[in-house]
């Protein structure tokens, strides 16, 4: 692995593609144009009530990030009218930021508090982070692809998210200086559940992974350390997410 480089601070028709890059290639601050600040609060609020709420997600904490955090910050330009979109998009170097729903359900079910510390696998374009960001007391986000890493740190730091620590690293090996966590987060598909992200987690923790190949069914596993360090895991949707990469493959 990667000694990780540290930064402090805190999935469409290809006919659609076609004509969305065209355009935007032209003009490509086009859609940045086309919205004010209160459209983007417009959206973000029928998101958090039509796709997060309608859907189960209740916890308030959970509930007041998502209407706070921009996600229009955290997309491509080219992407910017479909920021609050029910669905993931890409955000380049074959990655997406998460459905709404989904980065809602699996921050939910770590059931964290003002005093969890986060690790989190796969920070791509911070917009998890950022999520964690006001429920937790630290978020340790580590990123493979350096390009992503870097341009999500300074992205959190300049909009405030300053108990957000960035890394370059492998994360399949996680983080091992901030170890134990209260809770982990992996925003990518491994092919099992990495062995040292369980060691890493502390007794009486909560891990969300999903687990599956990247053709073939995934599924989102919760994995539970119990007070004497008795790992449990359950299944709990199925899921899709670009494949955990690293040299564990």
């Amino acid at each position: 692995m990667n000694r990780p480089i540290r930064i402090l601070f805190s999935s469409l028709s290809i006919l659609i593609v076609i004509a969305v890059l065209s355009t935007q290639s032209a003009c490509p601050n086009a859609h940045a144009a086309k919205f004010t600040d209160n459209d983007f609060q417009e959206q973000r609020l029928a998101m958090v009530e039509s796709q997060i709420m309608e859907r189960g997600v209740k916890d308030r904490s959970v509930i007041e990030a998502m209407m706070a955090v921009p996600r229009h910050k955290f997309v491509s330009e080219n992407y910017l009218n479909r920021a609050y979109d029910d669905s993931p998009l890409p955000i380049g170097y074959g990655q997406t930021i998460s459905q709404p729903y989904i980065v809602a359900y699996m921050t939910e079910i770590l059931n964290l508090n003002k005093n969890s510390r986060v690790l989190e696998v796969g920070t791509g374009s911070g917009y998890q982070a950022a999520i964690l960001s006001p429920i937790v007391k630290q978020v340790y986000t580590i990123e493979i692809i350096p390009e992503l890493a870097k341009s999500a740190a300074v992205r959190l730091k300049d909009l405030g998210y300053h108990n957000v620590e960035v890394a370059i690293g492998d994360g399949y090996f996680g983080w091992n200086k901030y170890a134990p966590f209260d809770a982990i987060i992996v925003t990518a598909a491994a092919g099992h559940i990495p062995p040292p992200l369980i060691e890493m987690l502390k007794n009486n923790g909560r891990m969300v992974i999903p687990v599956g190949g990247s053709f073939l069914i995934q599924n989102l596993i919760l994995v539970t350390k119990d007070k004497d360090g008795n790992v449990t895991t359950r299944n709990l949707i199925p899921v899709r997410f670009v494949p955990l990469t690293g040299r564990h493959n």
